[in-house]
């Protein structure tokens, strides 16, 4: 491993939608001294997040959705908005993110842009998200939208004004991590 970093043993505590890993390794500090720490690592795989906006109409597109584990820590209904994101499912990041869109959303995008990659919680999670930026149009709207159903999705689309998205973020109603990052983006981008 790194330099500092010795896998001592791994093992499977749980294997489901997630794989939940405890991992025994010898640590090496700054100041030299070996420790021996154990973690255990979530890996659902990596993701991909986009915000979506319309140039023209100077409006961007989120979308409202459940949540159980927002609901669990004590949200009223569990409903919050997001921008369009997904799991990567073995695809590379563009394409992952180019399905997610029109699966949610019902545009079918053809490009999107490169803003950033970052990992979700490092501290106890494998994921890296890829953001990105895309361009919609009323014209590149071909279904419905709102998720797939053999997902067990079931998604409000929600547009902005590009003038709204301080609002969104001072008031607190954006209460999801990768959205705040890239409504941040937007305000330094768009506006």
């Amino acid at each position: 491993m790194a330099g500092n970093v010795d896998i001592i043993k791994e093992k499977v505590l749980y294997k489901g939608w997630s794989v939940l890993k405890q991992y025994i390794i010898s640590y090496t500090r700054r100041d030299h001294k070996v420790e021996q720490q154990i973690r255990e690592i979530y890996n659902s795989g990596d993701g991909a997040a986009v915000l979506l906006y319309n140039p023209d109409e100077r409006k961007i597109l989120l979308i409202r959705q459940f949540r159980l584990p927002v609901l669990l820590h004590g949200h009223p209904d569990g409903f919050i908005i997001e921008c369009c994101a997904g799991m990567l499912d073995n695809l590379d990041p563009e394409a992952a993110i180019i399905k997610e869109i029109e699966e949610e959303t019902g545009y079918k995008i053809s490009h999107v842009e490169k803003i950033y990659e970052a990992f979700a919680t490092p501290g106890a999670h494998m994921e890296k998200i890829h953001f990105y930026s895309g361009i919609y149009h009323a014209n590149m709207k071909i279904t419905q939208g709102g998720g797939r159903s053999s997902e067990q999705e079931d998604i409000e689309l929600i547009e902005y004004n590009y003038s709204e998205i301080p609002t969104l973020l001072q008031s607190e109603q954006i209460i999801d991590a990768k959205t705040i990052i890239l409504l941040q983006w937007a305000m330094r981008a768009l506006m």
